[in-house]
C-alpha cells in the first residue's frame, strides 16, 4: 500500500515598511488572514523605503514613482516576499509588470483632519488666526486650503506621524493636516480637533484603505487574499484610481477625490487644483458601482474639458524644475 505524503502547509511572508503606522497595518492584515486560515504561517518581513529614508525633502520634489513601495515590489519580484501591505494611497495606479493589486481592505475614515495646537483648542480651521502656520506635506491638501484660506502660511512637515505631532506641540505650527484614519489606527483619535468638510478638502485617492500587492501568478495566494477584500470598498478604489491614472496624476499632485454608494450606485467627485490654490476644477459623475473604472475616466474627461490638464501640465514643469 502506497502512503500519501502531504506537503506541509505553506509559510507566506508579509513585506512592510518599518514605520509604526505601516507595521499596525501589517499586523491587522496578518490577524485577518490567521483568523481565515489558521493552518498558514504569515510571517511579517520589514523594509525600508526611499520615502522612509528622505526626511528633509518636500515629497513632490523627490518624485513619487514607488517612493514608499519600490523596495517592497523589487522584494516580491525577487521572491524575497509574497506581498506587500501598503497604505493605498501611496500606491501609484502603474504597478510594475508581474505584480497586481490582489485586495483592498475595509476603508477607515478617509477624510482630511485638523490637529492643533493647545493654544488654539477653541477654533476650528475657518477660525485659525490670520498668518497661521499651517503644516503639511501635500500639494493636494496645500492646494485646496490656499484656495479657501490664503491667508494662512504654509510650511513642508515631514517625519513619522509623532515626530510630526511633537513638532506640532513644540510650537513650530499652530496646526498640522494630517489623514484621520492614520491617527485613528494608532489610537490617537483624540488628537483630531476637526475632520475637515469635503467643501474644503477632498481626501487623496484610496485615503483610508490598504491596498494588498501581490505576484500576478500567484493565483493561490490572490484566492486567499480575498477573504479580507470589502467589496464596496474596492468598488469606490478602483473609480478612484482611475480617475487618478487617466489625468496621469500621481500621489503628490493636487488631486482630490471623495466616493460614496448609494444601493448599485456609486457617486465620484473629484477636483485638480493648482499649487497657488487659484486654479481649481471640480464635478461629480455618478453610475453602476460595478463599472467603478469606467466613472473614473469619464469624470476625468469632463474635467480634462475644463482646463485640468493645462494645470497639471504646469505643476509637473514647476517639480520637474525643482522649484
Amino acid at each position: 500500500m502506497t502512503s500519501v505524503v502531504s506537503s506541509p502547509p505553506r509559510t507566506i511572508r508579509i513585506g512592510s515598511r518599518k514605520s509604526q503606522l505601516a507595521l499596525v497595518q501589517t499586523y491587522w492584515v496578518q490577524e485577518q488572514l490567521k483568523k481565515s486560515f489558521p493552518d498558514i504561517t504569515f510571517e511579517v518581513h520589514t523594509m525600508s523605503t526611499q520615502g522612509d529614508k528622505i526626511l528633509d525633502v518636500a515629497l513632490a520634489k523627490i518624485g513619487d514613482k514607488g517612493l514608499f513601495t519600490k523596495e517592497l515590489e523589487v522584494g516580491m519580484l525577487n521572491q524575497e516576499i509574497d506581498f506587500a501591505v501598503h497604505s493605498l494611497k501611496d500606491l501609484p495606479t502603474h504597478l510594475p509588470e508581474g505584480l497586481t493589486l490582489a485586495a483592498i481592505t475595509e476603508r477607515e475614515n478617509p477624510a482630511d483632519a485638523l490637529v492643533v495646537h493647545e493654544k488654539h483648542k477653541d477654533k476650528q480651521i475657518d477660525t485659525l488666526p490670520e498668518g497661521a502656520v499651517i503644516g503639511t506635506s501635500s500639494l493636494r491638501r496645500l492646494a485646496q486650503l490656499r484656495h479657501h484660506f490664503p491667508h494662512f502660511s504654509f510650511k513642508d512637515v515631514r517625519g513619522n506621524l509623532i515626530t510630526r505631532l511633537a513638532k506640532l506641540d513644540a510650537g513650530e505650527y499652530d496646526a498640522l493636516i494630517l489623514a484621520a484614519a492614520g491617527l485613528e489606527r494608532l489610537g490617537m483619535s483624540a488628537r483630531i480637533h476637526q475632520i475637515i468638510p469635503n467643501e474644503i478638502s477632498l481626501h487623496a485617492v484610496g485615503q483610508g484603505a490598504l491596498g494588498i500587492e501581490c505576484r500576478a501568478d500567484d493565483s493561490e495566494l490572490l484566492s486567499l487574499l480575498k477573504a479580507i477584500e470589502h467589496p464596496q470598498t474596492r468598488d469606490r478604489c478602483l473609480a478612484e484610481r482611475s480617475f487618478l491614472r487617466s489625468l496621469e496624476g500621481g500621489c503628490q499632485v493636487p488631486i482630490g477625490v471623495n466616493t460614496e454608494i448609494y444601493g448599485d450606485n456609486l457617486t465620484l467627485t473629484g477636483i485638480v487644483a493648482s499649487v497657488d490654490g487659484q486654479k481649481f476644477v471640480k464635478d461629480t459623475v455618478t453610475g453602476i458601482a460595478n463599472n467603478a473604472e469606467a466613472l473614473g475616466i469619464e469624470l476625468a474627461e469632463l474635467l480634462r474639458q475644463q482646463g485640468a490638464q493645462e494645470i497639471l501640465s504646469e505643476i509637473f514643469a514647476v517639480i520637474q524644475r525643482g522649484s
